[in-house]
């Protein structure tokens, strides 16, 4: 069990802490559920692109390879993507 200081911190073990990737810098979401505080870490968004990435890949592969007739990236998916990284960007300069 964990105490609360006088400033309303408490301090995670170390083994939660590993379970969960939480690091130092890590930025987590903390709220209440169920009358309970609940900390989940913030998604990584590099981590989200490749597991993206690879959904679409193993879709592809189950379903045939496709691709824009002219062999471009979609621009719409493209403009997605810039926008996650950027996003990721300003995130991990914070």
């Amino acid at each position: 069990m964990v105490t609360v200081d006088s400033k309303g911190r408490v301090v995670l073990p170390q083994e939660v802490r590993e379970r969960l990737g939480i690091t130092p810098g890590t930025e987590v979401e903390i709220h209440e559920e169920g009358g309970k505080a609940v900390v989940t870490p913030e998604d990584n968004p590099e981590q989200i692109i490749e597991q993206m990435e690879q959904l679409v890949t193993d879709a592809a592969s189950e379903h045939g390879e496709t691709a824009p007739i002219d062999g471009a990236v979609d621009p719409i998916a493209q403009q997605h993507r810039s926008a996650v990284r950027r996003g990721a960007e300003k995130n991990s300069d914070g």
